[in-house]
């Protein structure tokens, strides 16, 4: 609760320092920045550890934000994390960060599995449905997971639609199991 609560006040005062022009580009530098984070047990043990100076977890931070297109605001704001100790909110700080441009631009983000790909005429008309259910534009990303059997999950923010074959089954054996 208090990480998502710093990382919501950091993506704001992150938010209210960009212009427009920088918003997409700080958005694609911290959710790639927090997808190293999560990925690399060699990046976290570099901000981690006290082995390593300010300077340098400065510098090994501004320059993998350098190469993902980072504008100077929010290289800035990547050392205020470093000195504050908050590396570590940094996939948090990401979310929090595309949530507000999301609510800024009036766009939601969806991502909709399934159990195969989708041909493109279904992606079109799952994304017009969810257009007009939602009352929104939508920004849906397409994801297959084998798992499901058949059906569609279907996330909007913290909200899951789940109508798999899989969830279902997982419904029943709850329903089954209980005492």
């Amino acid at each position: 609760m208090i990480k998502t609560a710093v990382a919501r006040r950091y993506a704001q005062a992150l938010f209210e320092l960009l212009d427009q022009s920088n918003i997409e580009a700080t958005r694609g530098t911290l959710n790639g920045l927090g997808q190293a984070m999560k990925d690399s047990s060699a990046l976290r043990h570099v901000v981690a550890s006290p082995a390593f100076g300010v300077d340098q977890k400065i510098a090994v931070l501004t320059e993998l934000g350098g190469r993902l297109g980072c504008p100077p605001a929010g290289k800035a704001f990547l050392g205020q994390l470093v000195k504050k100790n908050r590396v570590g909110f940094l996939p948090d700080i990401a979310d929090a960060f595309g949530r507000l441009v999301d609510q800024s631009k009036g766009t939601q983000q969806v991502t909709v599995s399934s159990a195969a790909a989708l041909p493109k005429a279904e992606q079109d008309r799952i994304k017009a449905r969810l257009r007009e259910q939602l009352k929104r534009d939508v920004d849906v990303t397409f994801e297959t997971n084998p798992n499901h059997l058949a059906g569609l999950q279907i996330h909007i923010g913290s909200t899951v639609v789940d109508s798999t074959v899989r969830g279902r089954l997982n419904d029943m054996q709850t329903l089954l199991t209980r005492d």
